[in-house]
């Protein structure tokens, strides 16, 4: 997996609190919707009293238009769009929907699977939005939130292993880390910063393997883990095994709460409550389903 930075090597990969983070996005897929939706089916195609503008077949009504006109408004501040700039704004629209459906677009899978990952989210903001809007999250409950997960400050002594390596790959890679722990860290000749200097993989290397303060979602699940059961700074742990290969983890810092950004640390909370609701949503769901996994073909 490739990285700008060592940090970024430690952020965890994609997951469903990643896929949910962003809910700005989400509040405009009702837009979106609408428009990869009309691949599919024309604004009407019978005449209407109201009718505004036809695009060969297909009435484009003023009901129709104002909904749009009004969503238009919304997207400026200092200077309307004129009616007319928004109609032809539609009929330009129309007329690439129907240049689609004749090359056949709404069949094509790949477009078919961005339609799906729309609904997707339509469903998640219809079901879930209110439930989201009703979220608090107290000092108290943040603070004990950080009692239990706090902002840490650690380095490591870091061998890499590629997404996907060989056992033989394995093997070499935690025999390298294991000879430079009885080597080099054991005996103590040498500090846990040189020895990461010489040693170790990654940019973090350089300045004796300082990854920096991070929170809980800024951290490989395991490598936090590991590194929040050390509590003393100064702590070092055994040879820890994460998503990106082996550390050797040694705890430098534990900011305290009255020096964190609390704020942050409010959005964590909300962020699980949210991801609570979420599965307790999809776990009912999946209750009315028959979901069958091979999971011999997930190896």
């Amino acid at each position: 997996m490739g990285c700008d930075s060592e940090k970024q090597c430690y952020l965890k990969t994609m997951t469903l609190k990643n896929l949910m983070r962003s809910w700005s996005a989400i509040l405009a897929v009702n837009t979106v919707l609408t428009l990869l939706c009309a691949l599919v089916t024309p604004l009407h195609e019978s005449f209407a009293a109201t009718e505004l503008a036809k695009v060969n077949q297909t009435i484009i009504t003023t009901e129709e238009f104002e909904k749009k006109y009004q969503e238009n408004l919304k997207f400026f501040q200092l200077k309307a769009p004129t009616k007319e700039s928004v109609l032809d704004d539609l009929i330009k629209r129309e007329l690439g929907l129907q240049e689609a459906r004749k090359l056949g677009l709404d069949k094509d899978p790949d477009v078919m699977d961005r339609m799906n990952t729309v609904l997707y989210h339509a469903l998640l903001e219809k079901k879930l939005n209110k439930e989201f809007e009703q979220i608090a999250v107290s000092d108290s409950e943040a603070k004990s939130f950080y009692s239990k997960n706090p902002e840490i400050r650690t380095s490591h002594i870091f061998v890499a292993v590629r997404a996907g390596a060989s056992a033989d790959e394995e093997k070499k890679a935690l025999a390298r880390i294991t000879d430079i722990r009885d080597q080099h860290l054991k005996p103590g000749k040498m500090s846990f910063a040189e020895i990461a200097q010489r040693f170790s993989d990654g940019v973090a290397a350089p300045v004796g393997g300082d990854l920096d303060y991070n929170t809980k979602e800024k951290l490989d699940p395991i490598f936090y883990e590991a590194a929040v059961k050390l509590k003393n700074p100064g702590a070092m742990s055994g040879i820890v095994r994460s998503n990106f290969g082996y550390h050797i983890i040694k705890l430098t810092g534990v900011r305290p709460w009255d020096e964190t950004d609390q704020a942050q640390i409010k959005r964590l909370v909300y962020d699980e409550k949210r991801s609570q609701v979420f599965e307790r949503y999809m776990a009912a769901l999946r209750k009315q389903s028959k979901v069958v996994i091979n999971s011999g073909a997930l190896k």
